[in-house]
C-alpha cells in the first residue's frame, strides 16, 4: 500500500521561539519541531485524510449533540513544556473553557497546557516511530489524558501492533502519570474516556472512505 514519504529534517537544531519566527506563511507545507529539528511533514495520502476527516466529523457531531465546550482546530501547535518541540496532531480536541489559560493561544494558536487537551489523535504514516515513540513520550509527559494512535494500514512495529501486523487503534489513557494502552481491532467498539458516548468500532474507522 502506498503511503506518505517519511518526514525529513530540513534545518539544524533551533529553539521553539526561533521555529515560530521562521515558519513561512501560506506555504502549503506543514512543519513540526522535533527536539530542536525543523521537520517537513510529508503530504498525506487519501486514505490517511479519509480517516482523519471521518474522526473529525464524528467527534464534532458528538460535541455538538452533547453541547460540550470543546472544539477541533485544524492548525494548532502542541508544545511540550520545557522542550524545543512542537507538533501538529491529526485530530486535536480542545477544551474551550481552558484556553484563557493558554498564553500563546490568541496570537499564535499554540497549546501547552494538558488541561486544554481532553484528546489527541495521530493517524499513522510511514514515519510511525514519531507516533509510537516521540509523541507518545511527550504527550504522556505533558499529562494529556487520552491519546489515540490510529494505525489503519498496520505500519507500526510488531512490538506495538503484534505479529502478524494488523490494523490497530491504540487508546492510551493516563493513569498515575503513565499511559495504559488498550488496543482495538476489527469490530471491537472503541472505549474512550473523553467520549464515553462514542459508538464507533475499529473497522468503521479503518473503512472511513467507504462510510463517509
Amino acid at each position: 500500500m502506498t503511503q506518505t514519504l517519511s518526514s525529513r529534517t530540513i534545518l539544524p537544531v533551533t529553539t521553539f521561539e526561533a521555529f515560530i519566527d521562521w515558519l513561512p506563511e501560506n506555504s502549503g507545507v506543514r512543519y513540526e519541531l522535533h527536539n530542536g529539528n525543523i521537520t517537513e511533514m510529508p503530504q498525506p495520502v487519501g486514505e490517511h485524510e479519509e480517516v482523519k476527516g471521518f474522526l473529525t466529523v464524528k467527534l464534532s457531531g458528538l460535541i455538538d449533540r452533547l453541547d460540550l465546550s470543546y472544539l477541533i482546530p485544524s492548525q494548532t501547535l502542541v508544545k511540550p513544556e520545557g522542550k524545543d518541540s512542537g507538533y501538529l496532531p491529526d485530530v486535536l480536541v480542545l477544551n474551550h473553557s481552558n484556553l484563557i489559560n493558554e498564553k500563546l493561544w490568541k496570537k499564535q494558536s499554540i497549546i501547552s497546557n494538558c488541561s486544554s487537551i481532553p484528546l489527541v489523535i495521530e493517524v499513522v504514516s510511514n514515519n510511525w516511530r514519531d507516533d509510537y515513540n516521540l509523541k507518545f513520550a511527550d504527550y504522556e509527559e505533558m499529562g494529556i489524558p487520552e491519546y489515540w494512535i490510529v494505525d489503519y494500514a498496520a505500519l507500526g512495529g510488531r512490538n506495538f501492533i503484534g505479529n502478524p501486523k494488523l490494523p490497530t487503534i491504540s487508546v492510551c489513557n493516563l493513569v498515575d502519570g503513565e499511559y495504559q494502552i488498550i488496543k482495538f481491532r476489527d469490530d471491537e467498539r472503541i472505549i474512550s474516556q473523553a467520549f464515553p458516548e462514542l459508538k464507533l468500532t475499529a473497522n468503521q474507522i479503518f473503512q472511513a472512505g467507504v462510510l463517509i
